[in-house]
C-alpha cells in the first residue's frame, strides 16, 4: 500500500495569496484560473520533503509502481509517489533543487501543447507553463507522463473534453502527446483535472495503458485499479499533521 501526492504550483508563503486568481499561460492558448488549493506554500514543501527525508521514506518510480501492480512485486513499507501535473515554472524552479537535494524521484505529467516555446521568466502572480527545452534539465530527478497533447480543457464545471471527444479523436490526441520525446512513460496516464468516463478507461486499456491516475484522495493497493489510481492532494493549507497522515505515516498500513 502506498500514497500517491498530487502538486501543482509552489510559491514562497510571502507571494501567494489565496484570494489572488492565478489564470494560467500557455502555448495552446486555453484559458481557465488555477484554484488556490492547487497551490502549496515552498515552506510547505521545504518541510514535507525534509519529513519524507528524515523518516526514511522511498519515493517511488512509475516502475516500481507498475511492477508492483503487473508483477505483485513488493515495494518497501514506507514509499510514497510524487506526482507534479501540468509542468508550471514553479516544478523546476522551486521543486526541482529540493527534490534533488535528497535524491527523490518524481513524476510530472505533461500535456504537450501548454509547452511554450521558449522559456519566460518566473512571474508568482500567474501559472506559467514550462518550455519543452527545460524538461530535459530536471529529468534527473522527474519522469515524464501524458496528461494530453490538448486535451486538458473544460467543456463545464463537471467535464472534461476527454469525457465529451469520440474516442478517435482521444486516442489521437494520446499518440500525439507520446510523440514528445521526453514522454518516459508512454503507458501511464493521468485524466485532466481528475474527471473521467468509463470509455476512457476501455479506451487507455484498449491503448495498452498500464497506470492511469485520477484526483481521488485515498491510499493504492494491491486491489486498486491500476487506471483509477488514487492521488492525495497538498494544498496550501495543509499542516505537518495532516500531511503525515495522507502518506500514512500516523497509522502504518
Amino acid at each position: 500500500m502506498f500514497s500517491t501526492l498530487m502538486y501543482h504550483e509552489i510559491r514562497k508563503k510571502d507571494e501567494f495569496n489565496p484570494e489572488h486568481p492565478y489564470h494560467i499561460e500557455v502555448k495552446q492558448g486555453y484559458e481557465d484560473i488555477l484554484p488556490s488549493p492547487l497551490f502549496v506554500t515552498l515552506e510547505h514543501f521545504q518541510e514535507q520533503m525534509t519529513y519524507l527525508y528524515e523518516q526514511q521514506y522511498h519515493t517511488l518510480t512509475l516502475e516500481e509502481v507498475k511492477e508492483y501492480f503487473l508483477q505483485k512485486k513488493a515495494i518497501p513499507e514506507k514509499s510514497v509517489l510524487l506526482t507534479f501535473d501540468d509542468c508550471f515554472q514553479s516544478v523546476k524552479k522551486y521543486a526541482y533543487p529540493i527534490l534533488k537535494k535528497f535524491q527523490f524521484h518524481a513524476t510530472a505529467f505533461v500535456v504537450s501543447n501548454w509547452l511554450l516555446d521558449a522559456p519566460k521568466a518566473f512571474r508568482p502572480e500567474k501559472s506559467v507553463c514550462m518550455a519543452a527545452e527545460e524538461l530535459s534539465d530536471i529529468a534527473d530527478v522527474f519522469e515524464f507522463a501524458n496528461h494530453t497533447h490538448s486535451f486538458h480543457r473544460r467543456t463545464s464545471q463537471t467535464e472534461s473534453m476527454l469525457m465529451t471527444a469520440k474516442d478517435e479523436e482521444i486516442s489521437k490526441d494520446l499518440d500525439r502527446c507520446n510523440e514528445n520525446p521526453d514522454i518516459h512513460h508512454k503507458d501511464v496516464f493521468a485524466y485532466p483535472f481528475g474527471l473521467y468516463i468509463e470509455s476512457n478507461l476501455s479506451l487507455l486499456r484498449k491503448k495498452g495503458f498500464q497506470l492511469a491516475f485520477t484526483s481521488q484522495p485515498g491510499f493504492n493497493d494491491e486491489d486498486t485499479n491500476p487506471l483509477l489510481l488514487k492521488r492525495n492532494a497538498v494544498p496550501y493549507f495543509l499542516d505537518l499533521e495532516a500531511f503525515q497522515n495522507i502518506i500514512g505515516s500516523n497509522n502504518r498500513f
